[in-house]
This record gives C-alpha cells, sequence and structure tokens, in this order.
C-alpha cells in the first residue's frame, strides 16, 4: 500500500458543518466505519462522515475516538484540534480478520483434510460461520419489518430472500466439498522439497513446501511428441 494512503484528514467542513475523513486505505475505511462514520462514494473519491442528526458534542466524540484508534495502528492525519488527543485505543482482531484467516490456512494446506478442517468452520451445522450468517440477516429482516418507513418491509423481504435462496447455495455448495475433501485423504499436489526451509540445528525438519511450486517459463517451442509404435502382430 502506498504511503499516501496512510494518510487522513478529519475535519468538521467549513460549508456544511459536517465532519468528513479523506484519504486512508482499506484498513482506515474499515476503523472509521467501526467507529460509526458512514461512506460516502463518489466518481472520483470515496470518504466517510459522520451519520446524520448526530449533536455536536456527539460528532466530536466520535471523531475524537476514531483519532485514537487510528494512532494506534500507525495512520498520519491531520484533524481539527477538538478532535485531538493523545490516547491510543487498542486494536483488537476483528471477526471478519479471523475469519479471512480461513484463507490462509487453506492456502498453505498440505493435505485435503486441512482444507476440510478450515472448510467446516464455515458449513458447521449448529455453529458454522454460514449459519451464523443467516441468523444476523433473519434477525435485520425481523428488526426492518415494522420499523416504519415504507421501503422497510420489501427490504426485509429480500433479505429473507438472500438468506433462504443465495446464502443456501453457498452453503449448501461448501458443505459438498468440506464432505468431499474429508474422504479424499491426500496430499496436496505441486510441492518441491524445501531443504532450507528450516535452519539445520532443528530437530524436526518439513518435508515440503508450504508454497506452490513455481510456474515453468517455457523457452522454445517444443515438437510435438512421437506418436507411439504401432503394436506387432499380423496384419490382415
Amino acid at each position: 500500500m502506498a504511503l499516501a494512503h496512510r494518510l487522513l484528514t478529519i475535519r468538521r467542513d467549513p460549508h456544511s458543518g459536517e465532519v468528513l475523513a479523506h484519504g486512508g486505505d482499506p484498513e482506515a475505511h474499515s476503523i472509521l466505519q467501526r467507529t460509526g462514520f458512514v461512506p460516502v462514494v463518489r466518481l472520483h473519491e470515496t470518504y466517510h462522515r459522520v451519520p446524520t442528526g448526530l449533536d455536536q458534542a456527539e460528532e466530536t466524540r466520535l471523531a475524537t475516538r476514531v483519532v485514537s484508534r487510528l494512532q494506534a495502528v500507525g495512520y498520519d492525519f491531520g484533524a481539527d484540534p477538538a478532535f485531538a488527543t493523545e490516547r491510543r485505543e487498542p486494536h483488537y482482531l476483528t471477526l471478519g480478520a479471523q475469519v479471512a484467516h480461513l484463507a490462509t490456512r487453506i492456502r498453505e494446506a498440505e493435505t485435503t483434510e486441512e482444507v476440510s478442517e478450515a472448510l467446516t468452520e464455515l458449513t458447521a451445522t449448529h455453529d458454522g460461520i454460514l449459519p451464523a450468517l443467516a441468523e444476523v440477516l433473519a434477525a435485520t429482516a425481523d428488526f426492518l419489518q415494522d420499523l416504519g418507513h415504507p421501503v422497510d418491509p420489501h427490504t426485509a423481504s429480500r433479505l429473507r430472500y438472500l438468506a433462504a435462496e443465495r446464502l443456501l447455495v453457498i452453503t449448501s455448495d461448501l458443505r459438498h466439498v468440506r464432505d468431499e475433501l474429508a474422504d479424499r485423504q491426500s496430499a496436496r499436489p505441486h510441492r518441491t522439497p524445501c531443504p532450507q526451509e528450516v535452519a539445520n540445528d532443528e530437530r524436526k525438519k518439513s518435508g515440503s513446501c508450504p508454497c506452490l511450486a513455481p510456474a515453468r517459463i517455457p523457452t522454445t517451442p517444443s515438437a510435438p511428441a512421437a506418436a507411439p509404435p504401432a503394436p506387432a502382430g499380423r496384419r490382415r
């Protein structure tokens, strides 16, 4: 990520009076959203604002808190003096980051069993991530159903459709893949020996490198392979 993407400005706009945050990379955008800011997507930029309907004291509280969170993970930015703080709020591993770690486990897996175990975290019937996501969609739909805005019942119906149709297909397909891999019990292909993976004084040495074998770069076109000889025998 470019250094410029580690820079942000958090200021109260002199024209609209809104507290706006400009700049930053996806990690900064996630911190802004988790602090309560709302993304605004324009044709040539994306920035964040505080929610509407807040009084000035609450806007300052949100802006000051996001400054402390961004400072804790090393971002540089300009901010209005009203938002300045020496506090560094701890940054904990998010649920999304924990789920994304499953992708790392799958990329580094050397057997079908390891991939199956990672996919089980997604698809387990009682407490898997995807069934839990279906519960979140259902709970959000129930909340919206009678909230009072004319569009709310339609949004609730859409969420129920996504849970019952789209998410169900994803869950069903991944469960099939998980079960199939659990039955295969085989090693991942395309591994290459990696004797330098651990130090020579280690007691245990890995027999294979967790990285995929590098692709071969062709040099010159090779001639097509000759056809196998015809089997010997009497001609008719």
